[in-house]
């Protein structure tokens, strides 16, 4: 049985792009779907907020130089079309997910709409929160901690390509250790860059828990949700 009952699942842009330099590799965005709709499915609802850099990474060239207000306008557009990725992957396993956008495009997603976010994951519905806060100079970890404190999740999933918040970068220093748990204060303190301050702090002061774990272990995802041993949790 799961130990939470709604979460909200943070989903970097580069981790849709397995082994590829930019954009979005099929058979991971499948996999991760997969493990997704396992969770759904044992009757978890899950909001996901989408980063965007595997698709700004193509065009990253273009952005030296370029006002940091457009470029995070641009990032935001990039993680509307990752969301609409995984809208899409999600229909295919037999998911129905609907996109919200904090950034007004009509055509193709509804705009983040908070009473209806809600209604949507009653109902079983996986909701992908796009374009971030809406506005620039604040990344997607703080939207998560933002739609997360929004729509009650009792705890955000940071899935990254690491399985979980090591004392130092394990490429660069193999003794380097795991923590099973750290407190807010302590990940600020030590400036660890799994998420931003802004976002730390956010969910510190929402008493939000941020568990940190690997998108690309078998099962971790189910593990984490039914409050196994699998990643670093940071805590009050």
């Amino acid at each position: 049985m799961a130990a939470y009952k709604r979460v909200l699942l943070k989903l970097s842009g580069e981790a849709l792009m397995g082994d590829d330099a930019y954009g979005i590799n099929r058979t991971v965005i499948e996999s991760m779907v997969r493990d997704i709709a396992e969770v759904v499915r044992s009757g978890v609802e899950m909001a996901i907020v989408i980063g965007g850099g595997n698709i700004f990474r193509g065009v990253a060239g273009g952005a030296a130089g370029m006002d940091r207000a457009t470029a995070d306008y641009m990032g935001m557009l990039a993680t509307l079309m990752n969301g609409l990725a995984l809208q899409d992957a999600m229909k295919h396993a037999g998911l129905v997910a609907r996109v919200q956008s904090a950034l007004r495009v009509d055509q193709v997603a509804e705009p983040y709409i908070r009473p209806k976010a809600l209604r949507y994951l009653e109902e079983g519905k996986v909701v992908i929160f796009a374009a971030g806060t809406g506005n620039p100079f604040f990344t997607t970890d703080t939207a998560a901690a933002l739609r997360g404190s929004e729509i009650g999740a009792e705890i955000v999933l940071k899935a990254t390509k690491v399985d979980g918040i090591y004392t130092a970068d394990p490429k660069k220093d193999p003794s380097s250790t795991m923590y099973a748990k750290i407190s807010f204060d302590e990940a600020i303190a030590r400036n660890l860059q799994v998420m931003d301050a802004t976002a730390f702090a956010l969910c510190r002061d929402q008493r939000l828990p941020i568990k940190v774990f690997s998108i690309f272990k078998q099962g971790a995802l189910m593990r984490v949700v039914r409050g196994e041993d699998e990643g670093t949790l940071v805590h009050l």
